[in-house]
């Protein structure tokens, strides 16, 4: 299997909008902040990638 960016369309906890987001499939769990597209504000994802399955959680940065 070949590691690729993964696309996933997520809303933003803060404005709502939806956004897309690129995933490293490469690593099985990752924890970081990227800001939202639309509104700027930090939001804190928490990842984990098993063999082309892809769950992702979201939360607000506090």
């Amino acid at each position: 299997m070949i590691n690729q960016l993964i696309e996933r369309d997520i809303s933003c906890p803060y404005c709502g909008e939806v956004i897309t987001i690129l995933i490293d499939d490469s690593v099985q769990h990752q924890e970081y902040i990227e800001d939202c597209q639309v509104c700027c504000r930090p939001i804190e994802f928490e990842v984990w990638a098993n063999e082309g399955d892809i769950s992702i959680q979201i939360s607000a940065d506090h």
